[in-house]
């Protein structure tokens, strides 16, 4: 009796390299903050706590950055949300996640489900570490080649705004791209952390006219966050997490990986 096995049996099954994505108009983000509030509203606790975890931390950093009297500092140490962030952002898609599956939601498995993606959440970090930190450089690099006086006139000051501002929209719109469906990809999918970023680049390259959309939205709103003393974020920070849960979820086709279970 014969124990081969057919040919491809015991293989590990071929994913695709990128995952596909849906066209989708310039008016679906505004689809998804309203998606979004309705996950705030059916899970509000658990949202606005994840909400002002993110306030107290912002408080947190401002109060050190001002008994240290450096504005500076206040900056370098809110750049450290980049790797906080993602974490925070993780359990605010576990809950949507939950409430799309008809459950409801619990502290617990948004809590795991931070912890079990904490590794490829780190990854994503790190690319963003190092698109901040080239960035930089190359921010520094713009004042090297195009100086400006002490007193500088005013040319000379909108040349070296408008050049800077260029460079940077360069590396905010790699950012960008990088980020705006991959984490929630994380959480739903049996997929790694570059497929994910691959996959969410792809999608905001091919939906240009609705990422420029989503993007002012988000800029506005954390901007409303910062003017209200970060007292805002209690609400936006759960919100925008939750609208993108749906943004990822209107905009990438998944199906070729296996889901993971709460």
């Amino acid at each position: 009796m014969s124990l081969e096995q057919p040919p491809g049996a015991g293989e590990e099954p071929a994913y695709p390299f990128v995952a596909p994505c849906r066209r989708i108009g310039a008016g679906a983000p505004l689809r998804w903050l309203a998606a979004g509030w309705r996950d705030l509203r059916a899970a509000p606790g658990q949202s606005l706590a994840w909400g002002l975890v993110v306030l107290g931390l912002s408080w947190g950093v401002s109060l050190l950055a001002l008994q240290l009297g450096s504005w500076v500092m206040m900056l370098s140490l809110l750049s450290g949300f980049v790797f906080i962030g993602p974490l925070l952002a993780i359990a605010l898609y576990a809950i949507s996640w939950q409430l799309e599956l008809g459950r409801v939601p619990t502290f617990d498995i948004s809590i795991r489900t931070a912890r079990r993606r904490l590794a490829d959440s780190m990854v994503f970090a790190l690319v963003l570490l190092i698109i901040f930190l080239v960035w930089a450089r190359a921010g520094s690099m713009v004042h090297v080649f195009f100086p400006i006086e002490s007193r500088p006139e005013l040319v000379q000051l909108v040349r070296f705004l408008a050049i800077g501002s260029a460079v940077g929209s360069i590396f905010a719109a790699i950012a960008f791209a990088a980020s705006a469906f991959s984490l929630p990809m994380l959480v739903d999918r049996q997929v790694d952390t570059i497929t994910a970023v691959l996959s969410s680049a792809n999608a905001a390259l091919r939906n240009k006219p609705a990422m420029a959309v989503w993007l002012a939205l988000i800029v506005v709103l954390t901007g409303v966050g910062f003017a209200t003393a970060f007292v805002g974020l209690a609400v936006l920070f759960p919100l925008l997490g939750h609208a993108t849960w749906h943004a990822y979820r209107e905009t990438i086709d998944g199906s070729a990986w296996p889901r993971h279970e709460p």
